[in-house]
């Protein structure tokens, strides 16, 4: 039992070494430990305060780029709007230049189709009147090649102009 039971005079010179390990410790340990526990204490507080302002400017960063993209995508849906508008105004503009085109192309062709054809009447006018002539010039010799019947013609042709 002398071990459980503790000596007084082991408790006595325990308590005087406990005190001079407080007192020494207290004299020169004391205020740095102190100071160090503060010192990380608002570096803690001040760690932490700042990671609330990050994620707080996160936040605020958040927000604006979602604006920001909010605003391209419009912007983007704006010029993709724009560009339609803009593809469809030179596609008419282009099919209404190709009726045009294709209209003055028919109106031309009509008039060259009307100048040949006026042209082709006269040439082929032109040729009856010659065979005409050449065949009435061929009549005209073998029924006046006797004088008789030449003077008959012409008295014939008399009459005609006065009765006219």
């Amino acid at each position: 039992m002398g071990l459980v039971m503790p000596n007084p005079g082991t408790i006595f010179w325990m308590l005087i070494i406990f005190g001079i390990v407080f007192f020494v410790l207290k004299k020169f340990a004391w205020k740095p430990i102190l100071t160090a526990l503060k010192e990380r204490e608002d570096s803690i507080a001040t760690a932490l305060n700042s990671a609330e302002e990050a994620k707080k400017e996160v936040a605020g960063l958040k927000a604006d780029n979602e604006k920001v993209i909010a605003e391209a995508r419009r912007e983007k849906e704006a010029i993709l709007k724009e560009a339609k508008e803009l593809k469809d105004k030179i596609v008419a503009e282009a099919k209404e230049k190709a009726g045009e085109e294709a209209q003055k192309t028919i109106a031309q062709a009509r008039q060259q189709i009307e100048a040949e054809k006026t042209a082709a009447i006269n040439d082929i006018k032109k040729q009856v009147a010659e065979l005409s002539v050449s065949i009435a010039e061929k009549v005209i010799r073998k029924e006046l090649s006797n004088k008789g019947e030449q003077e008959k013609m012409v008295d014939g042709l008399i009459d005609d102009i006065k009765l006219n």
